[in-house]
């Protein structure tokens, strides 16, 4: 009986293995090295650690703390340049906190409705100083995200990416500039006063047929998606550490649902070693380029030799073996 039960552990173990192998194994299928993870496959992107269910915050008990992650910074016609986490949900600060020094005074039932966003895991969107991302410790002893020195709250009422209905609540919770500050409406007075940050049109990740590069990679905004050659993906292992980051933020995790042409084999969270939570395509790492100002921007195109944009199947666009 023992023997039997052994030869059955040790067959259902194969299986396993040789799932994840199919998961993120090479284009040529080589077999897995002996005890090498590859991120997390079982997070394949039904549960990425950064989505929202499909009623996002829109009711106390799914307030669920969630990393910011990558973080996004939307133009609002009403509100002008608004943060946003990675997910596209609105970012808040409160009147009755303080900056110097960081504070937060939303606690019990106000933490119930503005749920306070985790320091941890947090990147600063492309384009921004991320020396304004901070971290205040709250009276429960949490670490709590903070943009130049203002703590950060999600609001239980918006529903979905784009909302901003916790603006002006109170006179006292303002959706956030990228500098910490009160968002504000364009000087010129244009918008619908709707209330609400412009959704984004895109799909987490879509294809762009780019005039040079072809077809590539993009973002939710329309930004072009790239790859680091010195990367592996079997093993998963990013060679894109520490100030690299800030040049090259990491694609935050996309549920597969939420994209259009991207061939999904591989389609995995890659939990990183530094703790951040990054998308893979086919088991590659994929990044966008700080360098890169606005969609359709490809300045990221061959840097060193080494960063170049994506095909839907996660190949190098003009790269030489």
């Amino acid at each position: 009986m023992a023997t039997w039960r052994n030869a059955s552990l040790a067959v259902t173990a194969a299986a396993v293995l040789a799932l994840t192998a199919t998961a993120c194994g090479q284009d040529k299928g080589s077999a897995a090295p002996k005890g090498q993870p590859v991120g997390n496959a079982a997070q394949a992107n039904s549960d990425t650690g950064y989505g929202y269910g499909d009623s996002g915050y829109g009711s106390a008990d799914k307030t669920a703390a969630k990393s910011a992650g990558q973080l996004a910074v939307w133009d609002s016609k009403d509100l002008g340049k608004v943060v946003t986490d990675s997910a596209g949900f609105t970012l808040y600060r409160f009147d009755k906190d303080t900056a110097s020094p960081p504070k937060s005074n939303c606690d019990g039932d106000c933490a119930n409705l503005w749920p306070a966003v985790p320091a941890g895991s947090v990147t600063a969107a492309p384009g921004t100083d991320s020396g304004l991302i901070g971290q205040v410790t709250r009276t429960d002893g949490t670490k709590q995200l903070t943009i130049a020195g203002w703590p950060m709250y999600r609001y239980t009422k918006d529903t979905k990416p784009g909302d901003a209905n916790g603006q002006g609540v109170g006179g006292t919770w303002y959706a956030s500039a990228p500098d910490g500050k009160k968002a504000k409406p364009a000087a010129d007075g244009s918008g619908s006063g709707s209330g609400a940050a412009e959704p984004a049109s895109l799909p987490g990740l879509s294809v762009r047929n780019d005039p040079k590069l072809g077809k590539i990679i993009v973002d939710s905004r329309g930004m072009t998606v790239y790859r680091l050659k010195k990367d592996s993906a079997w093993p998963m292992k990013s060679a894109c550490t520490g100030d690299c980051l800030k040049k090259w933020p990491v694609v935050a995790p996309v549920e597969k649902s939420n994209t259009e042409g991207i061939i999904q084999k591989g389609f995995v969270t890659f939990n990183r070693p530094d703790g951040l939570k990054q998308q893979s395509i086919n088991c590659w790492p994929v990044y966008t380029f700080a360098g890169d100002t606005k969609p359709g921007d490809t300045n990221g195109q061959g840097v060193n030799g080494t960063w170049f944009a994506v095909t839907p199947d996660a190949k190098l666009v003009g790269a030489t073996k």
